[in-house]
């Protein structure tokens, strides 16, 4: 028989999910192939799950909770573990950008995060000086999780500012792009999204040393995220938020409104065609 492999449950937080599944699974009597069989997923996924090598997902925990009859301790570890994944610098505002009841942000190099696709998520992370294949798929699955707060009851409002570069830089092949420009158009038609494209002509210049979001709250000041090449910042000093808000009002000026923006990405998705 095959020694089960030891984890270690103070590692870290998908460890520690890893050791308690594997505890409580044994004290209910089953095997990995038994429980596997009870939430409908394949032994072997439950075995990277308990040794660690696979992280847990919402969904998994959920069930194993119910089929081990839990009081939700397992679907609390898995929200520690899924934390684990984001960069530490990111995860402020990713609690931010949850409770937040509108969104504006500015992108003047890339697609903005909230709206990237798969694989041009990808692309963008795995250039990272020194960042290992396990580090890019965990980054891009977080940067994918974002999207789930458009499909919460009560959305924020978001409105999103992007430069026309964007539309045009060659992230990956002309595959990758159009199909995040298409993605671009189908967002778009959300309730809670408005696109907007700054064109090569606009005569603003301010916005063009960084990318930024403002998160407005209930409740609560806003908050901006401002990010650089070494890592993001998240500031709620009332000072900065009036500039930057100054600043986000004079790029929106100069922006094409939604219904030109999204014509003008048609015609590209023609040029990457």
């Amino acid at each position: 028989m095959t020694k089960p492999v030891e984890v270690n449950p103070e590692e870290s937080p998908r460890a520690l999910f890893a050791y308690e599944l594997r505890r409580y699974r044994l004290e209910a009597g089953l095997t990995q192939a038994e429980l596997a069989h009870r939430i409908g997923y394949t032994t072997s996924v439950v075995g990277m799950v308990e040794t660690a090598r696979r992280p847990p997902g919402k969904r998994l925990a959920n069930l194993c909770d119910e089929t081990l009859g839990l009081d939700g301790v397992l679907t609390r570890l898995c929200a520690i573990a899924r934390w684990e994944t984001v960069p530490e610098h990111f995860r402020d505002w990713m609690d931010v950008e949850h409770d937040a009841t509108a969104l504006r942000s500015w992108d003047p190099m890339l697609i903005p995060g909230l709206f990237q696709t798969e694989e041009y998520a990808r692309i963008v992370i795995q250039d990272e000086p020194g960042i290992t294949p396990e580090q890019v798929e965990q980054h891009v699955a977080s940067r994918l999780r974002r999207k789930s707060i458009l499909s919460k009851d009560k959305p924020p409002q978001v409105l999103t500012l992007i430069d026309e570069g964007a539309l045009r830089r060659p992230i990956g092949d002309t595959n990758i792009l159009r199909r995040q420009l298409e993605y671009l158009l189908e967002i778009a038609q959300h309730p809670d999204v408005t696109l907007q494209v700054v064109p090569y002509s606009a005569n603003c210049t301010c916005g063009l040393l960084s990318p930024f979001t403002i998160a407005e709250m209930v409740g609560s000041p806003h908050i901006v995220y401002l990010e650089s090449s070494a890592r993001g910042q998240v500031i709620e000093d009332r000072t900065t938020l009036l500039r930057m808000t100054s600043r986000y009002d004079a790029i929106r000026a100069e922006a094409h409104s939604q219904h030109i923006s999204l014509q003008l990405i048609r015609e590209v998705v023609q040029q990457w065609t």
